[in-house]
Parts: structure tokens; C-alpha cells; sequence
């Protein structure tokens, strides 16, 4: 089914298909990867757009506590309302996993032009503290 509302652009990462020509990312897949540049972008890492991406690497050094999670929650809620246009975020949980220092953020959103729900586990890496 062809949807071209949702956008058809470069794969990410850049990579050449069978026939030497960039690789494409279609329709939803293009959605998920916008997500995922989003939440692996510093802001001030873009020069030409310095509040694009996820202020998430501001806490990077902060300490594995609900505060900390609840403030991940925030900034990846904030960053995909203001460079997403195409989706609802419909939930953000951040959990601790295994080790102190790894949180796994995950997404529930909408496509707003289909109504299909998905979901992106994003793992962020806090520094790790020394004791």
C-alpha cells in the first residue's frame, strides 16, 4: 500500500542498496528513523539547527534515580513534539535496565495519517558514577 504522505527519504544510517544506489526508507520506516535521529541528536550538535534533537544528553552524568527517569521522560516527550510532526506521542516509560548505568526508553506513538501505533525502545547510557 503506498502511502507517500508519510515521507520517503535516505535510509539512516547511509548505506547503498543491491543496485549501488542509496537506500531508501519508506512510509512508517521513515517515521521510525526520524525518531531515532531525534533521540540520538545532542542539542548544539547540529551547527546549522542548534536546538534540533533530544536534551537527554544533558543528564548524562546525572544519577540513575526516578527523578533522573522522569526528567528523560520529559525531554524525549518535548523533542518529539517539536521535530515529529507526523506522530502523537502516546507514551513514554523510562526504566532502569540491569547494570545502574542503562535506561531503556520506551516510545508509544501514533501515526497521525494512518492511526497505526508502534513502539521504539531507545537505550540511553548514563555515565557510570564512581563510588
Amino acid at each position: 500500500m503506498s502511502k507517500p504522505f508519510l515521507g520517503v527519504g535516505w535510509a539512516f544510517p547511509i548505506q547503498a542498496d543491491a543496485s549501488g544506489a542509496f537506500q531508501l526508507a519508506e512510509y512508517e520506516e521513515s517515521v521510525r528513523q526520524s525518531v531515532w535521529i531525534i533521540l540520538g541528536t545532542a542539542k548544539g550538535e547540529r551547527v546549522m539547527r542548534p536546538d534540533f534533537g533530544c536534551g537527554i544528553y544533558d543528564m548524562v552524568f546525572d544519577i540513575n534515580s526516578a527523578a533522573t527517569a522522569g526528567k528523560v521522560s520529559e525531554a524525549v516527550r518535548d523533542a518529539l513534539l517539536s521535530f515529529e510532526p507526523r506522530i502523537d506521542v502516546v507514551n513514554v516509560d523510562v526504566r532502569p535496565a540491569g547494570h545502574g548505568e542503562i535506561l531503556l526508553i520506551s516510545i508509544d506513538y501514533e501515526v497521525r495519517a494512518t492511526n497505526n501505533v508502534f513502539n521504539l525502545v531507545y537505550p540511553f547510557y548514563l555515565e557510570r558514577s564512581v563510588a
